[in-house]
Protein backbone atom coordinates (compact mmCIF):
# COMPACT_ATOMS: atom_id res chain seq x y z
CA UNK A 1 0.00 0.00 0.00
CA UNK A 2 1.34 3.40 -0.95
CA UNK A 3 -0.40 5.26 1.88
CA UNK A 4 -1.82 4.53 5.31
CA UNK A 5 -5.27 5.17 6.73
CA UNK A 6 -5.28 7.42 9.77
CA UNK A 7 -8.01 6.84 12.35
CA UNK A 8 -9.72 9.11 14.84
CA UNK A 9 -10.23 12.55 13.24
CA UNK A 10 -13.80 13.77 13.83
CA UNK A 11 -15.77 15.56 11.11
CA UNK A 12 -18.82 17.77 11.60
CA UNK A 13 -21.28 18.89 12.59
CA UNK A 14 -23.51 18.34 9.56
CA UNK A 15 -27.01 19.61 10.41
CA UNK A 16 -30.19 17.83 9.38
CA UNK A 17 -33.87 17.74 10.24
CA UNK A 18 -36.26 14.83 10.69
CA UNK A 19 -38.64 16.54 8.27
CA UNK A 20 -42.22 15.22 8.13
CA UNK A 21 -42.51 15.68 4.37
CA UNK A 22 -39.28 13.78 3.79
CA UNK A 23 -40.50 11.03 6.13
CA UNK A 24 -43.56 10.67 3.86
CA UNK A 25 -41.36 10.51 0.75
CA UNK A 26 -38.98 8.03 2.40
CA UNK A 27 -41.85 5.78 3.49
CA UNK A 28 -43.26 5.80 -0.04
CA UNK A 29 -39.84 5.13 -1.59
CA UNK A 30 -39.22 2.12 0.67
CA UNK A 31 -42.75 0.65 0.37
CA UNK A 32 -43.33 1.16 4.08
CA UNK A 33 -46.84 -0.15 4.90
CA UNK A 34 -47.05 1.78 8.19
CA UNK A 35 -49.75 4.49 7.89
CA UNK A 36 -48.18 6.69 10.58
CA UNK A 37 -44.89 6.76 8.66
CA UNK A 38 -46.65 7.25 5.33
CA UNK A 39 -48.33 10.33 6.85
CA UNK A 40 -45.16 11.69 8.50
CA UNK A 41 -46.45 11.20 12.06
CA UNK A 42 -43.87 8.57 13.06
CA UNK A 43 -40.21 8.13 12.10
CA UNK A 44 -39.19 4.91 10.30
CA UNK A 45 -36.42 3.08 12.12
CA UNK A 46 -33.94 3.49 9.25
CA UNK A 47 -34.87 7.07 8.32
CA UNK A 48 -31.76 8.57 10.03
CA UNK A 49 -29.57 7.17 7.23
CA UNK A 50 -30.85 10.01 5.02
CA UNK A 51 -29.08 12.53 7.27
CA UNK A 52 -25.60 10.96 7.34
CA UNK A 53 -24.33 11.23 3.76
CA UNK A 54 -22.40 14.49 4.11
CA UNK A 55 -20.76 13.15 7.26
CA UNK A 56 -20.03 9.82 5.58
CA UNK A 57 -18.47 11.60 2.62
CA UNK A 58 -16.24 13.57 4.99
CA UNK A 59 -15.02 10.40 6.69
CA UNK A 60 -14.58 8.71 3.33
CA UNK A 61 -12.50 11.67 2.10
CA UNK A 62 -10.08 11.01 4.97
CA UNK A 63 -9.04 7.78 3.24
CA UNK A 64 -6.04 8.66 1.06
CA UNK A 65 -6.82 8.68 -2.65
CA UNK A 66 -3.88 6.34 -3.23
CA UNK A 67 -5.64 3.73 -1.09
CA UNK A 68 -8.91 4.13 -2.99
CA UNK A 69 -7.04 3.86 -6.29
CA UNK A 70 -5.45 0.61 -5.18
CA UNK A 71 -8.85 -0.99 -4.49
CA UNK A 72 -10.48 -3.14 -7.19
CA UNK A 73 -13.83 -2.04 -5.74
CA UNK A 74 -15.17 -0.06 -2.78
CA UNK A 75 -18.35 -1.66 -1.45
CA UNK A 76 -20.74 -0.78 1.37
CA UNK A 77 -20.41 -4.10 3.17
CA UNK A 78 -22.34 -3.64 6.43
CA UNK A 79 -24.52 -1.05 8.12
CA UNK A 80 -25.67 -0.86 11.73
CA UNK A 81 -28.13 1.72 13.09
CA UNK A 82 -28.45 2.04 16.87
CA UNK A 83 -31.34 4.22 18.07
CA UNK A 84 -30.88 5.42 21.65
CA UNK A 85 -34.38 6.83 21.83
CA UNK A 86 -37.50 7.46 19.80
CA UNK A 87 -37.19 10.24 17.22
CA UNK A 88 -39.84 12.92 16.70
CA UNK A 89 -40.84 14.44 13.36
CA UNK A 90 -39.49 17.97 13.16
CA UNK A 91 -36.46 17.60 15.41
CA UNK A 92 -32.92 18.55 14.42
CA UNK A 93 -30.00 16.14 14.43
CA UNK A 94 -26.36 17.13 13.93
CA UNK A 95 -24.17 14.35 12.50
CA UNK A 96 -20.47 13.79 13.27
CA UNK A 97 -18.28 11.15 11.65
CA UNK A 98 -14.90 9.50 12.04
CA UNK A 99 -12.85 6.58 10.77
CA UNK A 100 -12.78 4.18 13.70
CA UNK A 101 -11.20 0.90 12.64
CA UNK A 102 -9.44 -1.30 10.10
CA UNK A 103 -9.94 -5.03 9.70
CA UNK A 104 -7.80 -7.06 7.31
CA UNK A 105 -9.28 -10.02 5.43
CA UNK A 106 -7.83 -12.39 2.87
CA UNK A 107 -9.43 -10.41 0.03
CA UNK A 108 -9.20 -6.81 1.19
CA UNK A 109 -9.67 -4.37 4.05
CA UNK A 110 -12.76 -3.39 5.97
CA UNK A 111 -12.78 0.29 6.93
CA UNK A 112 -15.12 1.06 9.83
CA UNK A 113 -16.79 4.48 9.87
CA UNK A 114 -18.71 5.66 12.92
CA UNK A 115 -21.36 8.38 12.87
CA UNK A 116 -23.14 10.01 15.80
CA UNK A 117 -26.33 12.04 15.48
CA UNK A 118 -26.75 14.52 18.35
CA UNK A 119 -29.98 16.23 19.36
CA UNK A 120 -30.37 19.89 20.29
CA UNK A 121 -29.22 19.11 23.85
CA UNK A 122 -25.99 17.56 22.56
CA UNK A 123 -27.01 14.01 23.45
CA UNK A 124 -26.44 11.09 21.09
CA UNK A 125 -29.79 10.03 19.64
CA UNK A 126 -28.55 7.68 16.91
CA UNK A 127 -25.30 5.91 16.03
CA UNK A 128 -24.30 4.38 12.70
CA UNK A 129 -21.51 1.93 11.92
CA UNK A 130 -20.80 1.95 8.17
CA UNK A 131 -18.31 -0.69 7.01
CA UNK A 132 -16.63 0.01 3.68
CA UNK A 133 -14.88 -2.95 2.05
CA UNK A 134 -11.87 -2.12 -0.11
CA UNK A 135 -11.27 -5.17 -2.28
CA UNK A 136 -7.61 -5.91 -2.94
CA UNK A 137 -6.27 -3.44 -0.38
CA UNK A 138 -4.05 -4.87 2.35
CA UNK A 139 -3.02 -3.42 5.70
CA UNK A 140 -0.31 -4.64 8.01
CA UNK A 141 -2.57 -5.29 10.97
CA UNK A 142 -5.97 -4.55 12.41
CA UNK A 143 -6.42 -1.26 14.22
CA UNK A 144 -9.01 0.77 16.10
CA UNK A 145 -12.56 -0.34 16.84
CA UNK A 146 -14.68 -2.80 14.93
CA UNK A 147 -18.44 -2.43 14.62
CA UNK A 148 -20.66 -4.16 17.20
CA UNK A 149 -21.16 -7.82 16.33
CA UNK A 150 -24.49 -8.84 14.77
CA UNK A 151 -23.71 -12.31 13.46
CA UNK A 152 -25.91 -15.19 14.56
CA UNK A 153 -25.35 -18.96 14.75
CA UNK A 154 -27.22 -21.45 12.57
CA UNK A 155 -28.99 -22.76 15.67
CA UNK A 156 -31.15 -19.60 15.65
CA UNK A 157 -32.91 -20.95 12.55
CA UNK A 158 -34.64 -23.43 14.82
CA UNK A 159 -36.68 -20.53 16.24
CA UNK A 160 -38.48 -18.96 13.25
CA UNK A 161 -40.85 -16.09 14.05
CA UNK A 162 -42.16 -14.85 10.69
CA UNK A 163 -41.50 -14.79 6.96
CA UNK A 164 -42.52 -11.89 4.73
CA UNK A 165 -42.51 -11.05 1.02
CA UNK A 166 -42.21 -7.52 -0.36
CA UNK A 167 -42.11 -6.73 -4.06
CA UNK A 168 -39.20 -4.60 -5.28
CA UNK A 169 -40.80 -2.35 -7.88
CA UNK A 170 -39.29 -1.68 -11.28
CA UNK A 171 -38.96 2.03 -10.38
CA UNK A 172 -37.80 1.46 -6.78
CA UNK A 173 -34.23 2.66 -7.36
CA UNK A 174 -35.49 5.82 -9.06
CA UNK A 175 -37.82 6.62 -6.16
CA UNK A 176 -35.17 5.91 -3.55
CA UNK A 177 -32.58 7.95 -5.46
CA UNK A 178 -34.99 10.90 -5.46
CA UNK A 179 -35.39 10.89 -1.67
CA UNK A 180 -31.80 9.93 -0.75
CA UNK A 181 -30.06 11.92 -3.52
CA UNK A 182 -27.96 8.81 -4.21
CA UNK A 183 -27.68 8.69 -8.00
CA UNK A 184 -24.80 6.20 -8.18
CA UNK A 185 -24.76 5.08 -11.81
CA UNK A 186 -24.83 1.32 -11.20
CA UNK A 187 -28.39 1.73 -9.86
CA UNK A 188 -29.60 3.35 -13.09
CA UNK A 189 -27.29 2.69 -16.03
CA UNK A 190 -27.16 -0.96 -17.24
CA UNK A 191 -23.82 -0.39 -18.98
CA UNK A 192 -22.21 0.85 -15.76
CA UNK A 193 -23.71 -2.04 -13.77
CA UNK A 194 -22.36 -4.54 -16.30
CA UNK A 195 -18.95 -2.88 -16.37
CA UNK A 196 -18.71 -3.42 -12.61
CA UNK A 197 -19.65 -7.10 -12.89
CA UNK A 198 -23.43 -7.09 -12.41
CA UNK A 199 -25.93 -8.33 -14.98
CA UNK A 200 -28.37 -5.45 -14.44
CA UNK A 201 -29.01 -2.32 -12.39
CA UNK A 202 -29.89 -2.99 -8.78
CA UNK A 203 -31.44 -1.40 -5.70
CA UNK A 204 -29.53 0.69 -3.17
CA UNK A 205 -28.39 -1.45 -0.24
CA UNK A 206 -29.83 0.99 2.29
CA UNK A 207 -33.21 0.73 0.57
CA UNK A 208 -33.06 -3.08 0.87
CA UNK A 209 -32.21 -2.59 4.55
CA UNK A 210 -35.20 -0.27 5.00
CA UNK A 211 -37.58 -2.68 3.30
CA UNK A 212 -36.48 -5.51 5.61
CA UNK A 213 -36.77 -3.24 8.65
CA UNK A 214 -40.27 -2.13 7.62
CA UNK A 215 -41.48 -5.70 7.66
CA UNK A 216 -39.63 -6.32 10.91
CA UNK A 217 -41.53 -3.45 12.53
CA UNK A 218 -44.74 -5.00 11.29
CA UNK A 219 -44.14 -8.54 12.58
CA UNK A 220 -41.82 -7.97 15.58
CA UNK A 221 -42.75 -4.55 17.02
CA UNK A 222 -46.53 -4.51 16.66
CA UNK A 223 -46.28 -1.96 13.86
CA UNK A 224 -44.61 0.63 16.12
CA UNK A 225 -41.28 1.92 14.73
CA UNK A 226 -40.66 3.73 18.04
CA UNK A 227 -39.90 0.35 19.63
CA UNK A 228 -36.93 -0.37 17.36
CA UNK A 229 -33.52 0.16 18.95
CA UNK A 230 -31.23 -1.41 16.40
CA UNK A 231 -31.19 -2.54 12.76
CA UNK A 232 -28.01 -4.11 11.37
CA UNK A 233 -27.24 -5.90 8.11
CA UNK A 234 -24.44 -7.43 6.08
CA UNK A 235 -24.98 -6.85 2.36
CA UNK A 236 -24.08 -10.03 0.47
CA UNK A 237 -25.57 -9.70 -3.05
CA UNK A 238 -27.43 -7.07 -5.08
CA UNK A 239 -31.21 -6.76 -4.88
CA UNK A 240 -32.44 -6.64 -8.46
CA UNK A 241 -35.53 -4.70 -9.49
CA UNK A 242 -39.01 -6.03 -10.22
CA UNK A 243 -38.52 -9.12 -8.05
CA UNK A 244 -39.76 -10.29 -4.67
CA UNK A 245 -37.71 -9.68 -1.52
CA UNK A 246 -38.28 -12.49 0.98
CA UNK A 247 -37.26 -11.92 4.59
CA UNK A 248 -37.16 -14.59 7.32
CA UNK A 249 -37.03 -13.58 11.00
CA UNK A 250 -35.75 -15.68 13.90
CA UNK A 251 -35.73 -15.14 17.66
CA UNK A 252 -32.34 -14.92 19.34
CA UNK A 253 -33.90 -14.10 22.71
CA UNK A 254 -36.86 -11.94 23.80
CA UNK A 255 -36.60 -8.54 22.08
CA UNK A 256 -33.63 -9.58 19.90
CA UNK A 257 -34.19 -11.04 16.44
CA UNK A 258 -32.08 -12.21 13.52
CA UNK A 259 -33.08 -12.08 9.87
CA UNK A 260 -31.95 -12.90 6.36
CA UNK A 261 -33.33 -11.73 3.03
CA UNK A 262 -33.38 -13.30 -0.40
CA UNK A 263 -34.14 -11.85 -3.83
CA UNK A 264 -34.53 -14.38 -6.63
CA UNK A 265 -32.07 -17.19 -5.93
CA UNK A 266 -29.56 -15.01 -4.05
CA UNK A 267 -29.23 -14.13 -0.37
CA UNK A 268 -28.97 -10.35 -0.36
CA UNK A 269 -28.79 -9.74 3.42
CA UNK A 270 -26.95 -11.98 5.87
CA UNK A 271 -26.66 -11.70 9.64
CA UNK A 272 -29.44 -9.16 9.95
CA UNK A 273 -30.38 -7.99 13.43
CA UNK A 274 -33.42 -6.13 14.81
CA UNK A 275 -33.72 -5.25 18.49
CA UNK A 276 -36.94 -3.87 19.98
CA UNK A 277 -38.18 -2.37 23.24
CA UNK A 278 -41.42 -2.96 25.08
CA UNK A 279 -44.48 -1.05 23.77
CA UNK A 280 -44.28 2.72 24.22
CA UNK A 281 -46.73 5.29 25.50
CA UNK A 282 -47.79 8.46 23.62
CA UNK A 283 -45.39 9.69 20.97
CA UNK A 284 -43.30 12.78 21.68
CA UNK A 285 -44.45 15.94 19.94
CA UNK A 286 -42.26 17.80 17.47
CA UNK A 287 -39.95 20.38 19.06
CA UNK A 288 -41.34 23.92 19.11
Amino acid sequence: MSATIELGARHGPFPGTVDADIICAYAAATNDPNPQCREGRAVPSTFPVLLIFEAQNAANAAIPRAVIAEARAAVHGEHDVVLHRELAPGERLDTWSSLRGLRATSTGTRVVMHMEQLDRDGRVAVEHWWTLFLAGVTVGSDGGDGPPDHTFPDSVRARPVAATITHVDADQAQRYGAVSNDWSAHHFDPAVAQATGFPAVFLHGLCTMAMCANRGVEVLAGGDPARVRRVAVRFSSPTFLDRDLSTAFYEIEPSRFAFEAECGDATVVKHGRIEVDAPHGPRPSAPS
